[in-house]
């Protein structure tokens, strides 16, 4: 059951006090006018027309910035890990030679302390759409998750205990639906499952059957990990909020990739890694996001001493910080947020919108390099082809492969794997060229061949 009417004021109400205007137009397919590649012919040879696409690329002089960029290996996989930027290397070094060799401890009271919520403001502004003090960088995606969906299922309950149901579809990625039913089984609430199908994602229809009165959170992915699909969140942000329920987005898949509009959409929460298209390297901490309005209504279940209102009191009973702080824990991951930080000022040099733009224009071309070399061969595109529905990668569906995944990763061709049957094509805006991608996919047909 689903009502129509404005969600009552409360966890699922909109807060005028966050200053955004309230659903701004969706702006997931939106490639801006003069900084997209020019488009190539659709009869023109499939090397012309990469060749075109790299030539016309505003972003192309980018990709040497990135470590490996000039070898001959073809990168698929920038939607599971991004290329390391050169700079980052320099910031790394540097930092354990001057940072923590140099100022030992006095780091702490010199930068490191602000770090998290520095950072965490960065990537607010320029991949979130997210006013500053609303963005943190912390603990794991997991560990994140786990925080803020049991931080908001217990304010639910707490507001209307009739509203113990966890909305969560059976796609989403592990992870994700590990912790609904851990929680649920946690807190004796109830999982209701969204039926999806794998080569789309969670419609408007699907989520309006699924929430209700008893609705007390909804977990969704912006971008499905599987497919590629991209939701319209605005809308769905609205489906929950009109059913009285929190939402909280996955932003994995769509943070530095796709424009996210949090503020605006009227975002309650939201997690998301920064390895895969911030390139904070392998396993770097994640960020949470928690609209304003909602900050000192949550109790965030792993009280640390990081998040307590006086870090260094060391007092005999846990108080909460005001803001962002009290959705620490621990100490903070120092080392692991700086890579981040080179990607985030150059996604603020070229801007979202140039970054999507391109990323529009790279799957769309392995789109139809795929239909052209591979479609003959029995893959299917098991992603959503119309661009406004499709995020930054681009799945093939062939029974072979998986067997084709350890083909090409032998001949320094780097896509990943997803059952059943699926090799994904993450393809990172700032660090793929056009041509990278024809050959990647070239490769791609030649071992369907050889396992076929």
């Amino acid at each position: 059951m689903t009502t129509t009417d404005p969600a009552p004021a409360g966890f699922g109400a909109h807060d005028e006090r966050s200053g955004r205007a309230r659903h701004a137009p969706n702006v997931r397919d939106a490639p801006q006018a003069g900084v997209e590649p020019a488009a190539a012919s659709a009869t023109e040879p499939l090397e012309d027309a990469a060749s075109v696409l790299d030539q016309s690329d505003p972003l192309r002089r980018h990709r040497d910035a990135f470590v490996g960029a000039e070898t001959s290996l073809v990168y698929f996989d920038g939607n599971s890990l991004g290329r390391p930027l050169r700079a980052s290397v320099e910031r790394l070094a540097a930092f354990a030679r001057d940072e923590w060799g140099g100022r030992l401890i006095r780091g702490w009271d010199e930068s490191w302390m602000q770090l998290p919520f520095d950072i965490g403001d960065a990537v607010g502004r320029t991949a979130l759409g997210a006013a500053p003090g609303q963005t943190v960088i912390g603990d794991s995606t997991t560990v994140l998750l786990y925080k803020l969906l049991r931080a908001a299922f217990d304010a639910a309950v707490a507001a209307d205990p009739a509203r113990v149901e966890l909305v969560v579809d059976r796609d989403n990625f592990p992870t994700d639906r590990y912790v609904v039913e851990g929680i649920a089984a946690e807190r004796g609430g109830r999982v209701r499952w969204i039926d999806v199908n794998l080569a789309g994602g969670v419609s408007a229809s699907a989520l309006r059957e699924a929430v209700g009165p008893q609705t007390g959170v909804v977990l969704l992915s912006h971008v499905a990990y599987r497919s590629g699909y991209l939701t319209d969140a605005a809308t769905l942000t609205r489906i929950a909020h009109d059913a009285g329920a929190l939402i909280l987005w996955d932003l994995c898949h769509s943070a530095g990739s796709v424009p996210v509009e949090a503020d605006a959409w009227d975002f309650d929460l939201a997690v998301g890694c920064t390895y895969k298209y911030l390139n904070g390297g392998p396993g770097s901490p994640a960020f949470a996001y928690v609209a304003s309005r909602l900050q000192d209504r949550l109790a965030q279940p792993i009280q640390g001493w990081m998040g307590s209102a006086d870090v260094f009191a060391m007092g005999p009973s846990y108080r909460p910080a005001d803001g962002m702080r009290r959705f620490l824990s621990g100490t903070p991951p120092i080392v692991g947020m700086l890579a981040m930080q080179d990607t985030l000022a150059l996604l603020e040099e070229v801007g979202i919108e140039a970054v999507r733009a391109k990323s529009v224009a790279l799957t769309g071309f392995a789109v139809r390099v795929a239909d052209e070399l591979l479609a003959p061969l029995g893959v299917a595109v098991a992603s959503p082809r119309d661009p406004a529905e499709r995020g930054g990668h681009v799945t093939l569906s062939h029974p072979s492969m998986r067997a084709v995944t350890a083909r090409l990763w032998a001949q320094d061709v780097i896509p990943d794997y997803r059952d059943p049957g699926g090799l994904r094509i993450g393809l990172s805006p700032l660090s793929t060229s056009f041509t990278e991608t024809l050959e990647g996919l070239r490769a791609v047909e030649t071992a369907v061949r050889a396992e076929s």
